[in-house]
């Protein structure tokens, strides 16, 4: 028992060394383009989700006007025929669905050879930033490609030897990114870790949480449900508070008083979305009030709550598996590739996942044989609050 504590004792340690810098990280930032080559002329459209645009807001202001996002994309995109820049034409704010913004630009190349189609915006901004693109060619050929921070160029022309799908590994990358470089879904991960008493409390809670984002993939790729990702970024940082609320619980006994602290919030926040006051609608609110607390007082009550998880996790899995699936969806990417594309980020959702579990593991052995851990119950608080803090401010501030 107590070579257990200090395993625990170390796994927290490990936590308090990575939840800081998660919480400095960035949540995924996505944006999508669609690229049109016809000869010499070349038409962009830009679309961006709402959050992403809000960066380039001033201070004060929620969102920017269009005239400084115009301006900022102009600095940003572009595109070269045979190395010499394409001009830039015309320029406008388009029409967008609700919770984003787009914007279409025309260029003029000095020949319709060796065109490539450079995008370097948000990049300064989120080194982590993905830009979907769909390009058609001049020759009538559809494809995606994505631009990061290591590809800012995509040659174009037509019959380009270079020109190539973005592949599935590619796409399983990019989810291996979102774990490791977004702060909400590493910060859930570890509280799971830290919660887990067993190695079998650990495989039901992971695993409930790939059966989440597996049941998000069908859901997704079928049609079946369409996510509002506006909430579905408000509840992931719930969920986090969640988590860190359990292993707060757990650690004093005081479930009810946890439990409490956490549904009253909530139904206030219900009870002002009546009055027209955030996003949230109320009864969303108020069904995450009764699933916290009530989960918060069973768990706390309960000598072996590992299954008890496993359901809870799968529901958080959803969750957090929409969090990406709504924006791809709401981009309207082409159906046959959705599926491509979804498989392909949940594979390496969940190779990630396994890498952060064996390296906290890890660390956590080499803590114990250093004889460096420290008191379980005071880490355990102090990440706990930590996770609270971070996942109720991503929770209120994405709500209102």
């Amino acid at each position: 028992m107590r070579a257990l504590r200090r395993w625990r004792a170390a796994l927290a340690a490990v936590a308090v060394a990575l939840v800081v810098p998660a919480a400095l990280a960035h949540t995924k930032s996505e944006t999508h383009t669609v690229w049109e080559i016809a000869a010499d002329r070349v038409h962009l459209e830009f679309s961006i989700p709402l959050p992403e645009s809000a960066r380039l807001a001033r201070q004060g202001e929620q969102q920017p006007p269009n005239e400084v996002v115009l301006d900022y994309l102009k600095g940003h995109l572009g595109a070269t025929s045979a190395g010499k820049a394409c001009a830039i034409g015309s320029s406008r704010a388009m029409a967008a669905t609700t919770q984003f913004r787009r914007f279409e630009f025309d260029f003029t190349c000095p020949g319709k050879d060796d065109i490539a189609l450079k995008s370097l915006a948000f990049f300064d901004l989120v080194p982590s930033h993905v830009t979907f693109a769909q390009i058609r060619t001049a020759d009538g050929q559809f494809v995606e490609q994505l631009f990061t921070s290591e590809q800012h160029e995509v040659r174009a022309a037509a019959g380009d030897a270079e020109m190539r799908d973005a592949g599935f590994l590619d796409y399983i990358r990019l989810g291996m990114e979102h774990i490791f470089t977004g702060p909400d879904h590493m910060s859930f991960m570890l509280g799971l870790v830290l919660i887990s008493r067993r190695l079998r409390d650990l495989i039901f809670v992971v695993t409930g949480f790939t059966l989440g984002h597996s049941v998000t993939l069908a859901l997704a790729v079928t049609g079946a449900l369409r996510p509002h990702p506006e909430f579905i970024d408000a509840l992931v940082g719930l969920t986090i508070a969640m988590i860190g609320a359990e292993n707060i619980a757990v650690v004093t006994r005081r479930s009810g008083f946890v439990a409490a602290a956490i549904g009253i919030p909530l139904v206030g926040m219900a009870i002002a979305s009546l009055l027209h006051i955030g996003l949230m609608p109320p009864l969303l609110l108020l069904g995450s009030a009764l699933l916290c607390s009530n989960y918060l007082l069973m768990s706390g009550h309960m000598g072996d709550a590992g299954r008890l998880r496993l359901v809870v996790t799968l529901v958080f899995g959803l969750i957090h598996g929409f969090g990406f699936a709504a924006t791809l969806l709401e981009m309207q990417l082409p159906p046959d590739k959705l599926a491509q594309i979804l498989v392909g980020f949940n594979v390496g959702v969940e190779i990630a996942q396994l890498m952060l579990v064996l390296g906290l593991v890890g660390l956590a052995a080499l803590l114990v044989r250093l004889k460096l851990a420290l008191p379980r119950r005071v880490l355990i608080d102090g990440v706990g609050s930590a996770l609270v803090g971070l996942g109720a401010f991503w929770f209120v501030s994405r709500s209102f």
